[in-house]
């Protein structure tokens, strides 16, 4: 098979990197592939992984009119036989050219927590979770399967060594190390950011806990700002902001406890360590025996109550930091479920058999699908460039990092969505 895999973005986050993993494990089985997409910080990563690489124009619509002719061209110009895409806005973009005009397969996988209504129905679908696909079925013509987050268990081991990670950031041998790998969006993961920040901070007059933080985006400041007002509290060093890395995984070896959600907490587990699922509006649960069918079913991440406080999960911090015993069992438990569930391998063969039935038997294209796609997308564009709702996204942005830098958590701006 000749494939181009065409991820949403190359910044570094869990979607672009399972990508570019299924893209060398298909390669790795004889086939040819070429990733696609906007020039990022894991171009690199591309490389490194033996792919070829095809920059796209960085433009500004969705879908990107002269990106669908670029598609179109190199999947004439490259015989593609099928074309991968992630998420809906790059879905489109290989939808309205290659898809249509030149028959060439496309399949799309939606990893967002959520079923896109823009992915035309006839396009066949991966989902991130049985409950996803569940719903996606209710409106898909085209075939939908679920394939959970990939995770490379030979690169992602527990015999990393964290022990350098923990003296780069003078973390005490006596100190309880809680650890979180994630972009600081506003979207999605800020909310649980902020639990993270005040659950240790509950904690931290009574154990040794610190928290470090591994990554970079827009919410940095105010993150670095309540981090800095929790250490000041205390007198020493609780949380600390790491930046990004593209190995995080010294990081999660020198943890304790690792919280996180989606391809990060089953990368810690992968790598031996107990972990506590956050998602939003303050759900947090520790995976284990009893939350396993849970997660299973709707994926490593969930929406609560919205409670105010960081209650919740300081004191699932404390039953875990307070155990190592029951931390040792959790981090041999989670490494199983990994290994048999969601190693890479497993999810090349599963996407290989996808690929297959796709190629055997493509979607007709309707044209009542195209066009009903083309309606929402041009109404989002069109909403999303209009000046006043520009200037409301922009003071509610504000006003949730203003919370987020030293107010109460969270904000109305934020519950209110």
């Amino acid at each position: 098979m000749r494939l181009l895999v065409y991820p949403h973005e190359l910044r570094i986050g869990g979607s672009q990197i399972n990508a570019i993993d299924l893209a060398a494990g298909v390669a790795a089985a004889g086939h040819d592939v070429v990733v696609y997409g906007i020039p990022g910080p894991l171009v690199d990563y591309i490389e490194k992984r033996g792919l070829r690489f095809l920059p796209a124009r960085p433009l500004k619509y969705r879908p990107a009119p002269s990106r669908i002719a670029q598609l179109a061209m190199i999947a004439s110009r490259e015989r593609i036989d099928l074309i991968h895409t992630y998420e809906w806005s790059t879905c489109l973009d290989a939808y309205y050219g290659a898809g249509l005009t030149l028959g060439v397969p496309l399949l799309c996988t939606v990893l967002s927590m959520q079923v896109m209504p823009y992915v035309p129905a006839s396009v066949p679908l991966v989902m991130g979770t049985a409950e996803l696909g569940d719903e996606a079925r209710k409106i898909q013509s085209g075939g939908v399967w679920v394939l959970e987050p990939p995770i490379d268990v030979v690169h992602d081991h527990p015999a990393i060594d964290g022990s350098a990670f923990r003296r780069m950031h003078n973390v005490a041998k006596d100190e309880l190390l809680v650890v979180s790998v994630s972009r600081l969006a506003v979207d999605l993961k800020l909310d649980a950011l902020v639990r993270a920040i005040d659950a240790v901070d509950l904690l931290a007059d009574r154990y040794p806990v610190r928290l470090i933080l591994i990554g970079d985006g827009p919410a940095r400041g105010a993150l670095d700002a309540r981090a800095e007002s929790v250490n000041s509290r205390h007198g020493r060093e609780v949380v600390t902001l790491a930046g990004a890395d593209l190995d995080p995984r010294p990081g999660y070896a020198a943890a304790d406890v690792v919280v996180g959600m989606g391809s990060s907490a089953l990368r810690a587990m992968a790598i031996g360590r107990p972990v506590i699922v956050q998602g939003e509006q303050a759900f947090s649960e520790v995976f284990e025996p009893a939350t396993h069918d849970l997660f299973l079913r709707q994926g490593f991440y969930g929406l609560s109550d919205g409670s105010t406080g960081a209650a919740r999960l300081a004191e699932q911090l404390e039953r875990l930091l307070s155990d190592p015993a029951y931390r040792k069992t959790l981090g041999h438990f989670g490494r199983q479920v990994v290994t048999q569930r969601f190693s890479l391998e497993r999810a090349v063969d599963i996407q290989l058999d996808i690929y297959r039935q796709v190629l055997s038997s493509p979607p007709k294209r309707k044209l009542s699908d195209a066009t009903r796609s083309a309606r929402l997308a041009l109404a989002l564009e069109i909403e999303s460039h209009d000046p006043r709702r520009k200037r409301q996204r922009k003071v509610r942005e504000k006003k949730i990092l203003a919370a987020a830098e030293s107010g109460s958590w969270p904000p109305a701006e934020l519950m209110a969505v």
